[in-house]
This record gives structure tokens, C-alpha cells and sequence, in this order.
């Protein structure tokens, strides 16, 4: 494992169990408040940051692999997103434990095997529609987008 791999699980591991440790102390109450922007309950969003944000793992994994990336579009990609939201509205606190640790160490594990020449593999994203290295893929989806959700549910537990 390279040290910037070491580095990036490291940062990833810690945004697990900070995710970990607020659903852990999660009231009932707040967990069922909505995230204004997502339009979710805050369970909801939760669920969505270790199903849909940690799952990004595997579009890293096509990259290192060599396997282009499938097209998606933002809509696509936002339709996706409020279907599963939907479809897991009334999720658990312990459902939302085990995805986050389950997927959560899925992606610690996978970035922890990676090399330098693995980090810096590009592929084609067509949602940004340019050429982004396995780092920044992950960086991007996990830890900026799924840190934005995760500050729309401070916001929303805050009010």
C-alpha cells in the first residue's frame, strides 16, 4: 500500500465512523427531520451516504480494472437516487449500521490495496464530462458529495 493510499483510507475510515457515531446518537426524533435539500429524512440521507456514496467503491474498482465507466447523466443519477430514497423511507438505524460498516470497511479495505499508479488511473466520467483519476473519483463522490449530505443532516437536526 502507497501512503497516499494509506492517507485516503485513513480519511475515508474516519468519515465512516464520524457517520457511525452520529447515527449511534441519533434520536428518533431527529432521525426522522428532513434534509431541505435532499427532501429526505435525515435516516434516509444516511442510508443514502453508505449505500450510494460508499458503492462508488466499485466504479473505482472498473477504473483500476481498466473497464470504462458506464454513462450516467446527473439526471440519471438524481432519478436513481430518489427511487432507492423512496423505496427505504422508513429505514432502520441498525439497517443503516450494518450497510455503513459492511460497505464502509468494503471501501477501506479496497483503497488500502491500492498503489500510486492505481490512485492515478484516469477514466472517462460523463458527468463531469472529462478524464478523473481513481483519487479523485473517490475523493469527489465519497468525501465531498457524502460530507455535503452529511452537513445537510447537522443542518437539519440543528433547526
Amino acid at each position: 500500500m502507497s501512503r497516499r493510499a494509506n492517507d485516503l483510507a485513513e480519511r475515508l475510515r474516519a468519515f465512516n465512523n464520524e457517520v457511525v457515531l452520529f447515527v449511534k446518537g441519533c434520536s428518533a426524533e431527529n432521525w426522522q427531520k428532513v434534509c431541505s435539500w435532499e427532501q429526505w429524512s435525515v435516516g434516509t440521507t444516511v442510508r443514502h451516504i453508505g449505500a450510494g456514496h460508499f458503492s462508488a467503491v466499485e466504479l473505482a474498482r472498473m477504473m483500476v480494472g481498466g473497464t470504462k465507466l458506464p454513462h450516467l447523466t446527473m439526471d440519471e443519477i438524481v432519478k436513481m437516487a430518489n427511487r432507492d430514497a423512496r423505496e427505504h423511507e422508513t429505514c432502520s438505524k441498525d439497517e443503516v449500521l450494518e450497510i455503513l460498516s459492511r460497505n464502509g470497511k468494503t471501501m477501506v479495505d479496497f483503497v488500502e490495496g491500492l498503489e500510486d499508479s492505481d490512485l492515478d488511473r484516469t477514466g472517462y466520467l460523463s458527468l463531469s464530462d472529462k478524464e478523473i483519476t481513481v483519487q479523485q473519483l473517490i475523493e469527489s463522490i465519497i468525501l465531498q458529495s457524502g460530507g455535503q449530505h452529511f452537513k445537510n443532516i447537522g443542518s437539519a437536526i440543528a433547526t
